[in-house]
């Protein structure tokens, strides 16, 4: 009976698998769920399948929400195909986790410790107590916020494209924005171009990328205290402040350096000229959506849109990047190095070093990936330098905003980029929590002795 015991509980221990990896995992099965789907000639508009190597590359974007495409979702998928794929930019936007709660709560089945363990590392919450009631907070934000965009679309797109593909378009696109994949139905590969001076449609879309980027954590905030500044959370008052600071500074950025360009806004209205700096702005950092050319932009416009890419969105959001805290974390630590201060003070409070540390490490773990895919793309790719580091950086942070034909890329060169994609979508999230775990764990007590070497 012990013997029986021992080597049930020995089983148990040996298929055990942790809630970090079990994060990556739900994304890693979820893309060839997806890919089966759209590998049907049922998903093809002409009716023939599209391949293997496509469909995989088309659920890794969508999955991982980013928007870099090898086919044109608009004119090449049917009707079920384009319905795929809106299921798994919602899918990857919320989260496999949250998915499966809302599933065993429609169902009436109970949700397990292991369950809810899991939610607190999707959700990256430092407590397990309320993670179901922030759950349903998330699935309830994100359906009224998407049915909100859908509504306030529609007053544009009906009008153009009549009531059920008007419908249909505006509920596509609202849930695209919000979860920040950038990805649209319009077809040719022109995004929102033909609406680059509709005020309804590129406010609506901004908006909702915003609030995606933001963060659910930061919009339960805003919720509780309204505009009361001084009772918001540290992280949320650094959130808003960072969002809003790099969307002022984009906006004048690229209006400034676009302000002559023939190809982008040059020729524009002063009134699109401003609409399309500043959607441009918040689009860069989280979506793909675009009213102007990328591949047009001037080369300072590139490279700032690379670094904007690289910050991202925010945590808990449906954007990527290396989250804005991470970036505001490293410039205090800085800053507060410069003043010769031993600790890290925002907004009255004081930050530890520990988690400043693990920001670093996040960023610079990041960075080595986008330098590492930026090399071995430029060794296949004879195409501008800078447009390979623009692409890099679109995978990495899965923003899929893009300057480069990826259907005419060389296949080792799509491969690469769905493997980026993938670590862009789970491997910060995985990252922070596998460094906050370690940090929790007091098993290494050894010091050594100390020696300092010079830097700088």
């Amino acid at each position: 009976m012990g013997l029986k015991y021992l080597n049930r509980v020995t089983v148990r221990r040996s298929i055990y698998i942790s809630p970090v990896r079990m994060l990556a995992l739900s994304f890693l099965l979820i893309i060839p769920a997806g890919a089966i789907l759209l590998v049907l000639p049922l998903a093809s508009a002409d009716g023939m399948s599209m391949g293997w190597f496509d469909a995989l590359f088309t659920a890794t974007s969508a999955v991982c929400v980013t928007g870099l495409l090898v086919v044109d979702i608009g004119t090449q998928l049917s009707l079920f195909g384009q319905t795929v794929v809106l299921c798994l930019i919602q899918a990857g936007g919320l989260g496999l986790m949250t998915i499966s709660t809302l599933v065993f709560l429609l169902m009436g089945k109970r949700i397990t410790l292991r369950e809810r363990l899991l939610m607190k590392e999707a959700l990256n919450q430092f407590k397990l107590e309320g993670v179901v009631r922030l759950t349903k907070y998330i699935l309830t934000v994100t359906f009224v916020i998407e049915s909100i965009g859908a509504l306030l679309l529609a007053l544009r797109f009906v009008p153009l494209f009549g009531w059920s593909k008007g419908v249909y378009y505006s509920i596509f696109h609202s849930i695209s924005a919000f979860c920040n994949a950038g990805i649209d139905l319009l077809g040719h590969y022109t995004s929102f171009m033909e609406y680059t001076g509709d005020l309804i449609i590129n406010l609506v879309t901004m908006a909702l990328v915003f609030l995606g980027g933001l963060g659910f954590t930061v919009i339960l905030d805003l919720n509780n205290h309204g505009y009361r500044f001084r009772k918001w959370a540290l992280h949320t008052k650094i959130v808003i402040t960072v969002s809003l600071a790099l969307i002022v500074l984009g906006f004048m950025f690229f209006f400034l350096a676009e302000y002559g360009n023939p190809h982008t806004i040059g020729p524009l209205a002063m009134k699109e000229k401003l609409l399309a700096s500043l959607f441009l702005s918040v689009n860069v950092r989280t979506a793909g959506i675009y009213t102007i050319d990328a591949a047009e932009l001037t080369n300072a416009s590139k490279f700032m849109t690379i670094l904007l890419m690289f910050i991202g969105a925010s945590p808990t959001s449906t954007g990527g990047g290396i989250k804005t805290t991470t970036m505001s974390l490293i410039l205090l630590m800085a800053w507060s190095v410069a003043k010769g201060q031993n600790d890290i003070v925002v907004f009255r409070r004081r930050i530890p070093y520990s988690i400043a540390h693990r920001a670093l490490a996040i960023a610079l773990i990041s960075l080595l990936a986008w330098v590492a895919v930026t090399l071995v793309l430029s060794f296949i790719e004879f195409v501008p330098f800078l447009d390979i580091m623009f692409e890099a950086a679109a995978a990495v942070s899965t923003t899929g905003l893009s300057v480069m034909d990826i259907a005419g890329m060389h296949y080792i060169s799509r491969i690469i980029l769905m493997m980026t994609m993938y670590l862009g979508r789970v491997g910060p999230l995985s990252l922070t929590l596998a460094l906050a775990r370690r940090q929790k764990q007091d098993g290494n007590h050894i010091r050594y002795p100390e020696e300092r070497i010079m830097v700088g």
